[in-house]
């Protein structure tokens, strides 16, 4: 039998005695998209930050790719988060890098590519989401809302991850721009990345 690639017992979260997770279980198998639907403040990114083994539950189990991850250390973890692209809440890209750069990021620190294979793989991602050459010299200031968050997708895919995490990846984003991303994540469910978890408050993704 196939091991879910996500797999939550009971988990329990809380922050200055403040309950924000309470026995929260579930599973994503490989294949599945788990869109996790809440207001603000409902405990949505908490979620994800335990998942990525950003922090750790107060009880429960996680497992992630088979393995228990609340009590790893950051170098046993290292090797289960490169398997897993996770797209911020603001796309959080580095303000003084170029487009190019913060997409090249994750290989210059994490593979062993050459620089003609970085830049072909950061040209691919960014056909994946729409954008082409033009925007590669391109600061984040320069961008519109809907581009970074296209950038920030590009960027988590650059090392081939096996699942995406999604935070809030319409936050701030206007109708057009909101659509124009729930039917990226949806071409890449069918494609590049099959497996996901997005975390939103907005009940038209």
């Amino acid at each position: 039998m196939i091991s879910p690639v996500v797999e939550a017992i009971d988990v329990r979260k809380n922050f200055e005695m403040v309950e924000v997770l309470r026995g929260v279980s579930f599973t994503v198998s490989k294949g599945e998209t788990l869109v996790v639907m809440g207001g603000s403040g409902t405990g949505k990114t908490v979620l994800l930050r335990l998942i990525a083994g950003l922090i750790r539950p107060d009880a429960g189990q996680i497992r992630v790719f088979g393995r228990n991850i609340e009590h790893l250390t950051e170098e046993e973890l290292l090797p289960i988060r490169r398997r897993m692209g996770y797209v911020f809440q603001g796309a959080a890209l580095f303000d003084s890098l170029s487009v190019y750069e913060n997409v090249a990021y994750p290989l210059r620190e994490h593979t062993s590519l050459r620089e003609p294979e970085i830049e072909a793989r950061v040209m691919r991602n960014l056909a994946l989401v729409g954008l082409g050459r033009e925007v590669l010299p391109l600061l984040p200031a320069e961008l519109s809302g809907g581009m970074k968050k296209r950038v920030g997708i590009a960027r988590a895919l650059s090392v081939e991850p096996e699942m995406l995490l999604f935070d809030e990846p319409t936050g701030g984003l206007d109708p057009t721009n909101s659509k124009l991303v729930g039917e990226l994540i949806l071409q890449l469910r069918g494609g590049v990345c099959d497996t996901a978890i997005v975390v939103t408050h907005d009940v038209e993704l």
